[in-house]
């Protein structure tokens, strides 16, 4: 699922879609490509309300394996069946199509983000996976394109 941000951070973005998979009982990980952007997120996270906290820890700890979320820029080590992508970090065909569902999260004012998602979405489409195409240029996330 492509998530062309418009609006909305991808911090709040991927809030709302973790809250999302957890509810669902699913472990998850966020793969970023700076350490530095994923420990502001990870900040972030454990400042919001308690009846909203999202139970998650940093890869490279002792307890990886059982974290709900893990936020790293390696592979996936806690058996998540999901996997949120931020600040241009890749998957897989292999990885992907392993997984229960992968969001590709990038910013609409960064072209070279925006090459990437759409390099992404050919890669990921021609190797027959399904994908969803979400923008909120509207003010709304509107679903704009789905290849199946």
């Amino acid at each position: 699922m492509f998530y062309h941000l418009t609006q909305s951070s991808a911090e709040q973005t991927a809030r709302v879609l973790l809250t999302r998979a957890l509810a669902q009982g699913w472990r998850l990980m966020i793969r970023g490509t700076e350490m530095a952007a994923l420990k502001r997120l990870d900040a972030r996270l454990w400042e919001i309300p308690p009846e909203s906290f999202v139970p998650h820890g940093m890869e490279g700890g002792a307890q990886d394996a059982r974290q709900p979320v893990l936020l790293g820029t390696g592979p996936v080590t806690n058996g998540a069946r999901g996997l949120l992508l931020i600040d241009g970090a890749e998957v897989d065909l292999d990885e992907a199509a392993g997984l229960e569902r992968v969001w590709i999260l990038f910013d609409a004012d960064n072209p070279e983000r925006l090459a990437q998602a759409r390099g992404q979405w050919k890669a990921l489409t021609a190797a027959g996976l399904p994908a969803q195409y979400w923008s909120e240029e509207s003010g709304k996330w509107e679903k704009k394109a789905e290849k199946v």
